[in-house]
């Protein structure tokens, strides 16, 4: 085992993505164009045109970067590029593993993610959740933090992005206490992130409640490859253990370091990021400096990925 295909998800979304790409491939457009008949708008000219702030809408994002980790897939199938033995995306990318291993229809991933995204929307009010990045302090430093800054309201640590580096998310309120806390603590910096809800965090129990239902009605076939799931770090082959898991996913923390250095365990030397941003590629190299990087958003990097499979390849 060699090489492992990720995916990104919110948060690695812009203006203009893919743009280069689809002149060369038609697979773009045309992955853009299925999910906008699925979605009832023309998603293409939202990603390429604005308002950025659409876009940043999660409901708009969620089906985006979908689209366009599918697209960049399609590009590579299309080329003959190799197959990956393992797969994982973070959060959202967890959707987009599940359609390029096999074991989800787009069609039904984009209605998935499309109303993924409108029950988190409504879980929590307008304004009233907030998500920051916490860097330079340790995995059970945050916790700690967290549970000294609820006071009685919610803020948990819900990615374990890289050593180093913890998300947190909740009320508004405790998130703010949260950081200043970390600050006083020595963290190297403090972000607060431009999101629309607290994602991974138990304010989103009652969107999982309600998308447990959505759930029941979704055939999932068997994966081409196994796909990592963020919330417990294994692969699952029954359909109602996929569902189970992208139900708890929305509510509990995505665990990228442990899958990341999961990979490395089981012998990946080559892990590729298949869609825009590089944000997964930036945190793999800090998880773990022996593997080889590499973000697929261009032709330019395709291409490489190509010659990387030649030499890597099974």
């Amino acid at each position: 085992m060699s090489i492992a295909a990720v995916f990104p998800g919110q948060g690695s979304q812009s203006i203009g993505m893919l743009a280069a790409l689809s002149d060369k491939y038609p697979q773009v457009r045309e992955t853009f164009q299925e999910a906008s008949d699925c979605l009832g708008y023309d998603l293409w000219s939202l990603v390429q045109n604005g308002p950025e702030e659409e876009l940043g809408r999660t409901t708009v994002t969620q089906p985006a970067m979908l689209a366009a980790g599918v697209a960049v897939w399609r590009a590579w199938e299309e080329e003959g590029g190799c197959r990956p033995e393992v797969m994982a995306g973070h959060s959202l990318g967890e959707y987009t593993a599940l359609v390029c291993a096999g074991a989800l229809a787009f069609g039904d991933a984009v209605r998935l993610v499309a109303e993924r995204g409108r029950l988190m929307q409504s879980a929590v009010p307008a304004g009233s959740g907030a998500m920051a990045a916490i860097l330079g302090l340790a995995d059970d430093q945050v916790a700690a933090l967290c549970a000294k800054a609820a006071a009685g309201e919610v803020v948990e640590a819900v990615n374990f992005n890289a050593p180093g580096q913890v998300v947190v998310a909740g009320q508004s309120d405790a998130v703010a206490r949260l950081m200043s806390l970390a600050s006083e603590a020595g963290a190297k910096r403090v972000i607060s992130l431009n999101v629309s809800v607290p994602s991974h965090c138990t304010l989103m129990k009652p969107a999982a409640d309600a998308f447990a239902d959505v759930l029941r009605d979704v055939t999932f076939g068997v994966a081409r490859a196994p796909v990592i799931h963020n919330v417990d770090v294994t692969a699952k082959r029954d359909p109602a253990e996929i569902a189970d898991a992208l139900v708890r996913q929305l509510y509990n923390p995505v665990r990228w370091v442990e899958t990341i250095e999961g990979f490395a365990d089981e012998g990946i030397r080559v892990v590729f990021e298949f869609g825009p941003g590089k944000v997964l590629s930036g945190l793999n190299k800090r998880i773990d400096r022996s593997l080889k990087v590499l973000c697929v958003d261009d032709v330019k990097t395709l291409d490489a990925a190509l010659e990387l499979c030649e030499e890597y390849g099974s």
